[in-house]
This record gives structure tokens, sequence and C-alpha cells, in this order.
């Protein structure tokens, strides 16, 4: 009896469990929750297929079928676009255009240079103090007893003179400080100046044209006044929009590029250091000092050690081509040269020049020390050579480098046009060179 009643409660417990399954039917059942994460700003809807929740806490009452979901509100949305905001500006790297960061560029490369000049300049003084140059011994003259103090620069921005390790440094400080009166003009002078790649330069100046001339023939349409920042000379993903311009500025624009196509770097010009001398019999003697050489203390000391052995090469028998090459070499041991010009009255006017310059170059600094310059003469080289005035040679190629006396006189014929008007030329050098006249040692 005992066993009926149980049986009839096991009939009762299954029929109650539901609808039978076979074994081969996929038992896991899902469970559809919706779980509302606010994250950065957006309501992201995710579906959990599995048997637990989402979320260890008990679940909200699950909004009927088909009724529609509470919009976010009014702080919400705007806490969301805050954080879109920063997530799209943390990794997208700062554009600099500014003058202020140009300028920030340039100081740092200019105290880098300073600073490699400095120890530089560190070095050699400590080289000079030994006296001692890769183990051998270099003497060290008195600075009193050069024919010149030593190579100078004249920046053309300021007009301050400068030597050879200043120039660089002092004309690109010079170049931002233009940026205050001219930024235009101070811009083209870095293009042609801060970069010393002469392809890339001109690279860079086609591209500006283009733009430019893009948008003086299309002034009202704004694709060819805006610059995409996407391609692979920018690096970024933004744009540089230049404002619609006047016919005035567009003009102005026109005459700006011009002065970029014609630019020319800026760069520090040779001081000449004009010197006048009373007459000496001291006049073919010099003392240069170490600048005037392109070789370093040991590679002079050297030089010293072979001019034993130029005598004896000069009695070899040497074929043309031979000697064409010692004198190549010859040439490119110097970078300037000191070139003295005796005068009719005695008196010899001093003056320093780039190896390479033309013979030009020297008659025109005679030409503008005389009183009157429109008078023609002739220059007349050690051993007898005529200097033309319109020689193309360089004053290396004359052998007049590192340094050479050469002789001055009037054109023959003018002179006898003159003594037969009865005139004369009482006074040949104008009168602020034969104020600081010197006397030769």
């Amino acid at each position: 009896m005992k066993k009926f009643f149980d049986d009839i409660k096991k009939d009762i417990k299954f029929k109650s469990a539901g609808p039978g399954k076979k074994l081969t039917d996929d038992t896991r059942y899902k469970i559809r929750s919706s779980c509302y994460c606010f994250n950065n700003g957006f309501n992201t809807e995710m579906s959990v297929s599995s048997g637990f929740s989402c979320s260890s806490k008990p679940q909200a009452p699950q909004a009927p079928q088909g009724a529609s979901r509470k919009a976010p509100t009014d702080g919400a949305q705007r806490a969301g676009a805050a954080a879109l905001a920063r997530i799209e500006q943390q990794h997208r790297p700062k554009v600099q255009t500014s003058q202020d960061a140009i300028r920030i560029q340039v100081k740092r490369e200019l105290e880098a240079e300073a600073a490699a000049t400095a120890a530089s300049l560190k070095n050699t003084d400590v080289e000079a103090m030994n006296g001692t140059v890769a183990g051998a011994c270099v003497p060290q003259k008195d600075a009193s007893c050069f024919s010149v103090s030593g190579v100078y620069f004249i920046c053309p921005l300021t007009g301050k003179t400068l030597t050879k390790t200043e120039r660089e440094i002092h004309i690109k400080e010079a170049i931002l400080m233009r940026f205050s009166e001219d930024a235009m003009e101070a811009s083209i002078m870095m293009i042609h100046t801060f970069n010393k790649d002469k392809e890339k330069v001109k690279a860079a100046i086609d591209i500006i044209s283009k733009y430019i001339e893009n948008i003086c023939k299309n002034p009202t349409e704004e694709k060819y006044r805006k610059i995409k920042l996407s391609n692979k000379v920018f690096q970024t993903e933004e744009f540089l929009v230049l404002p619609a311009q006047e016919s005035e500025y567009l003009e102005q624009m026109k005459v700006h590029l011009e002065q970029l196509q014609k630019g020319e770097p800026v760069r520090a010009k040779l001081d000449r250091q004009p010197q006048v001398f009373r007459a000496s019999q001291h006049a073919t003697h010099f003392e240069l000092p170490p600048d005037f050489y392109n070789l370093t203390a040991e590679e002079l000391k050297r030089e010293q050690q072979l001019k034993s052995e130029i005598v004896e090469r000069n009695a070899m028998l040497r074929t043309k081509a031979m000697r064409e090459k010692d004198e190549q070499r010859e040439r490119r041991k110097y970078n300037y040269a000191l070139l003295r010009v005796r005068l009719p009255d005695g008196n010899i006017l001093q003056g320093t020049f780039l190896a390479w310059e033309r013979v030009a170059a020297l008659y025109q600094f005679v030409r503008d020390s005389l009183e009157n310059g429109w008078q023609p003469f002739e220059l007349m080289a050690p051993g007898g050579q005529k200097l033309k005035d319109d020689e193309e040679l360089a004053l290396n190629e004359c052998n007049l480098a590192p340094a050479a006396l050469l002789t001055f006189s009037w054109d023959a014929a003018v002179q006898a046009d003159i003594a037969a008007a009865g005139g004369k030329t009482a006074v040949l050098l104008k009168a602020a060179l034969l104020e600081n006249i010197k006397t030769l040692s």
C-alpha cells in the first residue's frame, strides 16, 4: 500500500516538471538581459547568452516587449560629449604653426650650436695652452706680430663685425629679431638661410608657389585656400585655412611670392679690413694668422718641414701634369688671401679677400679706395704678370694666395691726356684711409 502511494507521488511530481526532452536536444537555455552601461558618454546595450546575469545585483524588472528605451538626460549627453572630445584629443599631436613655436625651435638649435662652439673653442684653448696637437709641438705666436689680426665678417642685417665662429649664430638671431618688423621678410630669410640643402629648398619653394598661384587664380574657391595636413608632408589630420582675402592682399601675396622665388641666403660678408701703410722695405714680409689656412696646426708644422724639399723638387724634371697637380694641391690649402698694392707715391694699400674671388673683386676694392676712382689703372702681379680688370681667373689661380704684393700704375694714355691738359693727380687715396695710416714693422 505504501509503495502504491509513493508511485502516485512520483507520477504527480514528474508531470509537474513539464514536457520531457530528448538527450540529443540542446539543454542550454538563454536568458536575455539588458545591461545599460554608460562608458565615455555612450549608452551601450549588451546581450549576454549564458545562465548568469551580467551583474550580481538583483535585476530590475524588464520593460514590456515593444516599450521604448528611456532617453538620456541633458547632463548625461553633455558629459558624453565632453568625454568623446577628451578621447579624440588625447593621442593627437598638436600642430605648432605659430611664430612662437618657430622661435622656440630655432632658439633650441641656436643653444645647441652655441654649446658645440663653446666646447670646440675650449678644446682649442686647451691644445693651445699645452702647445701640443697630436703629439707635435706647435709654436704659438703673439697676435701683434701678424700682418692682420684675423679674418672677420660683417653681418648684412646688423652691420656688426663677427669672427668666423660667431657669424652663423649671429645671423640666425638677427633674422629672428626681424620678425617683429616684417614677419614675411623674416620667413623668406629663414627658408633660404636655415636650410643647407639647396634641392630641398627649391622643392619647398615650388610647393609654396603652387599654393599661392592657385589662390590668386581662384580667390573665391575655398578648396584652394585650404591645406590638408593629413598627407605625408604634414603628418596630421588638421587643416590650415587661409581666410578669404581682398584683391589688394592677393597682390601683396604675388609680391611676396616673387621675393621668395628670388631670395638668397643671408651670408656674412668678408670684412676687407682696408689698411694703408707708409712706404716700407718690409712690404713683401707677411705673417698670417691661422685663419688664413685650411690646415690644422699639425699640417702647418709639416708644411714647414717640407719647405726644404721644395728646392729639390723644383730641380727635378717634372711633366706638365705633375706641376698642375702640385699647384692645385697648393691652392686648396688657403681660404683667404692678404693682398697689398704698392701705389706710385710709395704708400701701400692692404685688403683681405677670399682665395677663390675673381680678379675683378681686387680691382673694385682698389677703385673704391681711390680719390679718383674713375681713372683707369693697371695692377701688376709678382713676376711681371699683368692682371686684367675683367679677368675671370680666381686669385688663387693667379698664385696670389695666401699673400702677395702687387704694383699699381695709371693707364699711360689717360695720364698723358691729363698732363697735356695741365692737370695732375695730387692725392691717390681717400682721406678716411689716410687718417689711419700705419708703419710696417
